[in-house]
C-alpha cells in the first residue's frame, strides 16, 4: 500500500498543532475585532530571526513621550528599527508631530504611507521623498550589537536628522556609540517585555529628559 510510506504524526504532536491552529485564529480573530488596537505593543508578534525583542508598555511610553518633547510642536519624528516606540508615538494620535517608521520587516507596511522599508546594509538607500536633515529626532535601536551594524545605522541615523539622536542598544555599545554618533549614555534604563540577557541603555546627544 503506498499509504505506508507516508509519515503520520503522533496523535500527541497532532492534538498540540491544533491548538496552535486554534490559538493562532483567535490572535487572529481579535485583531480583526472591533476595538483591537493595531498600534499596541505586540499586535506584530517579535520575530527572534530578525532580532526584535519589543520594549515593555512602560519604556515605549517613556521613549514616546521624550521624542514628543525633544520635537517640539508640529515636529517630525522618525523610527529606525524601534516599532514599538513608533507604536506608542500612534497611539497619541491628535497630538502635534508626525512619524515615520523605517523597518526591515515587511509586517510593518500595514502601516501605510509612514512605512519605509529599511536595511541598515544600504543605509542611504532611502525614499527620494525622505529628504536629508528633516527630522526633528531619530530614534534608532540597530538589530544587532556590532560596530558594523551601529555603524551603517549611524549613516542612516545623520542623513535624517536635523541633529537631534536618541540611540538604543547594548552597554558594550558605549565607546562606538560616541565614536560614531557623538552620543552619550543616560541614567534611564530601558526594559523589554521579554528579559534580554545583554544590559541596555539610552544615549543622547542633547539635555533630554531621560537623566
Amino acid at each position: 500500500d503506498d499509504d505506508d510510506d507516508i509519515p503520520q504524526l503522533s496523535s500527541h504532536t497532532l492534538a498540540a498543532l491544533q491548538e496552535f491552529y486554534l490559538e493562532q485564529q483567535q490572535r487572529e480573530g481579535m485583531k480583526t475585532s472591533e476595538g483591537f488596537n493595531q498600534y499596541s505593543i505586540g499586535s506584530i508578534e517579535e520575530d527572534w530571526q530578525l532580532s526584535q525583542f519589543w520594549y515593555s508598555d512602560e519604556t515605549a511610553s517613556c521613549l514616546a513621550n521624550e521624542a514628543v518633547v525633544a520635537a517640539g510642536k508640529g515636529g517630525r519624528i522618525a523610527c529606525v528599527s524601534a516599532p514599538s516606540v513608533y507604536q506608542k508615538l500612534k497611539e497619541q494620535d491628535g497630538k502635534d508631530f508626525s512619524v515615520c517608521i523605517l523597518e526591515y520587516d515587511r509586517r510593518f507596511s500595514v502601516y501605510g504611507e509612514e512605512f519605509i522599508f529599511y536595511d541598515y546594509n544600504h543605509p542611504l538607500n532611502l525614499p527620494e521623498n525622505l529628504l536629508p536633515h528633516s527630522f526633528d529626532i531619530v530614534i534608532a535601536d540597530p538589530p544587532y550589537l556590532s560596530e558594523e551594524c551601529l555603524q551603517k545605522t549611524a549613516e542612516t541615523i545623520k542623513y535624517l536628522t536635523k541633529g537631534k539622536i536618541l540611540l538604543c542598544t547594548g552597554a558594550i555599545m558605549e565607546e562606538q556609540a560616541a565614536k560614531h554618533l557623538g552620543v552619550k549614555i543616560c541614567k534611564f534604563i530601558p526594559k523589554h517585555s521579554r528579559n534580554l540577557a545583554n544590559e541596555f541603555r539610552c544615549y543622547v546627544n542633547y539635555a533630554s529628559g531621560l537623566d
